[in-house]
């Protein structure tokens, strides 16, 4: 497919950073230098079946290193830059890599120790040529292996095509080390087949147009950005604007205009949250204008959902209250251009899906995990469910077993797990079925509902099953809260740890007058305390009464993946919590509460 976009699409642009003045590189510059990497990096040993391990910022040298692996028939593995020391080693020792890409001194830092001790690492490539060691041998400049290879191609360009042409269709095209949230992480293989049936599914149910503009802000350790970001980009010989910053994701979204955005939930909270405290803070003439929009586009939304057909009249409503009052906020966004916004990765609060929907941002939730190749089902503009996260998508079949755990099987699922030998297990059964370890529930028309993670089930001491995500889900919706982690399991009742949003709560505070606070003081302020407690008691009234939170604490320390509560994809880290703050826990169950 490259080589197609090279011959088919060369002057199209291929991938560009944003905000950066230079131009794009076209899909013709990127196979050429494609091709003398991969010269480079043969070069330097590297061959079919080779595990190489690579931790770069978004980049394009990323992509390109990546996209040069793959054409010898090599595995690239993107691993997280938040990864600790003995976590590299693990990968290093799991992988045996024999390469590693860094970009630079943070990286190299990280890995010193990794290097000291790896019996298989054997060269080094560094991006920042000034951050590697000067006189080490094991250690290569990206600038010389590029140079290098560029000379080898332009003599031979036949040996780069030979070897491009012997990876087939079954061939790994990258291994992905999933976060590990309880325990070590594995290593997922994934198909050039898995990846392009993934891109081929979203082309006959996402009505986007080729040649798209997208936007990559996620790591390409995580599925989801691969897929978008790479995989999907090549198939469609789309144009990717890489966003190195996060932060800076809302001035790349209004730059690009991207026709499709995948957001993980907190990007969509953060949005809907936004948008509420910008519509808040209208005068109320403007304020009800909005208002009217809102109730006009969920009313239209609602339509769409159940598959009745939206009345005329209702139609031309819409349409104009549309342009003249719901696009321009959407176009704050970034989103005006907008045809499929997505979310996954984790639960999203239906108040959130239903705030952006009255916005006319009708995001649409789907399911899959890395070893489905990003998702197995999804919901489509044209058959949707809010709540649900779709149905299976094409030549995917999933059912529900007994206990409720979600198997999965088709074309997306993964080859298997690489073994520290290099073998790869196969991680379904005998018939195919792969255990997600998801738990849900089918409705009559085939849209699935994720009610939690089989292992994060709470049995209570009365052996009633709880469901932590959905406890989370309902006091996570209020912006206030960043992260909340439900406790119960063997325990007389439910407690929650809560830890506030860094970027909320201080906005919040300062409308509330309390002034400029940090987050320690945040933490504790009656005020602060109060609030919580009332989104809990507003939680507790949609709970059945064993879910009920019957205590709680606010933690005066914020959770990253750094500190350990997270995982690099932000998820948490439910065994690293319960250790950590057992004191804390315990204490909320050192005297029966009230009934």
């Amino acid at each position: 497919m490259l080589h197609r976009n090279a011959e088919q699409h060369g002057d199209r642009p291929a991938i560009s950073v944003v905000g950066d003045p230079g131009p794009a590189l076209t899909w013709r510059q990127v196979r050429e230098r494609v091709a003398a990497l991969a010269r480079g990096l043969a070069d330097l040993g590297v061959q079919a079946g080779d595990r190489v391990l690579i931790m770069m910022s978004s980049r394009p040298e990323h992509w390109l290193v990546d996209l040069a692996l793959v054409h010898l028939g090599a595995l690239p593995s993107t691993v997280y830059a938040t990864l600790s020391a003995d976590q590299l080693a693990y990968l290093a020792a799991h992988s045996r890599a024999r390469l590693v890409v860094l970009e630079g001194a943070e990286q190299l830092r990280r890995w010193r120790p990794v290097l000291a001790q790896s019996s298989t690492v054997e060269r080094v490539v560094v991006l920042d040529a000034n951050a590697a060691p000067p006189d080490d041998p094991a250690f290569v400049a990206y600038d010389s292996v590029l140079a290098t290879g560029a000379v080898a191609h332009a003599a031979d360009p036949s040996a780069f095509d030979a070897t491009w042409r012997q990876v087939t269709s079954q061939d790994p095209v990258t291994v992905l080390y999933t976060s590990g949230t309880t325990g070590d992480p594995k290593a997922v293989a994934l198909s050039h087949l898995n990846v392009i049936y993934q891109a081929a599914c979203l082309e006959a149910t996402v009505p986007t147009p080729d040649h798209a503009d997208s936007v990559a802000y996620l790591p390409l350790a995580h599925i989801a950005e691969r897929m978008l970001g790479i995989y999907n980009v090549v198939y469609r010989a789309g144009h990717v604007h890489i966003c190195a910053d996060p932060t800076n994701l809302l001035p790349a979204l209004q730059e690009v205009r991207p026709a499709s955005f995948f957001g993980v939930p907190r990007i969509w909270e953060k949005m809907a949250t936004g948008l509420q405290v910008r519509v808040g803070g209208l005068p109320t003439e403007q304020r009800a204008g909005v208002q009217r929009a809102t109730d006009v586009a969920l009313t239209v939304h609602k339509h769409r959902e159940t598959g009745s057909p939206v009345p005329a009249d209702l139609a031309g409503e819409f349409a104009a209250l549309d342009d003249a009052v719901l696009r321009p906020i959407r176009a704050i966004l970034g989103l005006d251009a907008t045809i499929w916004p997505g979310s996954g990765a984790a639960p999203i609060p239906v108040e959130v899906l239903r705030t952006l929907a009255g916005f006319g941002v009708g995001v649409l939730e789907v399911w899959g995990m890395t070893e489905t190749t990003g998702t197995a089902t999804i919901n489509t503009p044209d058959r949707f469910r809010t709540g649900t996260v779709g149905r299976p998508n094409l030549g995917m079949e999933v059912r529900v077993a007994a206990d409720g755990e979600i198997l999965v099987r088709g074309p997306l699922v993964c080859l298997g797990y690489l073994e520290d030998t290099g073998a790869i297990a196969p991680a379904t059964d005998p018939d195919g079925w792969l255990a997600t370890g998801d738990v849900g529930v089918l409705d009559s028309d085939g849209f699935l509902t994720i009610t939690d993670r089989k292992k994060e089930l709470i049995i209570n001491s009365s052996g009633k099953n709880i469901s932590p995500a959905h406890v989370e889900s309902l006091i996570r919706s209020n912006p206030l809260v960043g992260y909340v982690a439900a406790i119960g399991d063997r325990r007389p009742y439910v407690t929650a740890l809560v830890v506030l949003d860094e970027e909320m709560a201080p906005i919040w505070a300062r409308g509330q007058g309390l002034g400029v606070l940090g987050y320690r003081d945040l933490a504790t302020h009656p005020a602060v305390v109060a609030a919580i407690e009332a989104v809990i008691t507003a939680a507790n009234d949609k709970l059945s009464r064993p879910e009920w939170v019957r205590r709680f604490r606010i933690l005066t320390e914020p959770w990253t993946a750094e500190s350990g509560e997270l995982t690099p994809k932000l998820s948490m880290r439910r065994a690293v919590i319960a250790a950590r703050y057992a004191d804390v826990i315990d204490a909320m169950y050192a005297d029966e509460p009230s009934p």
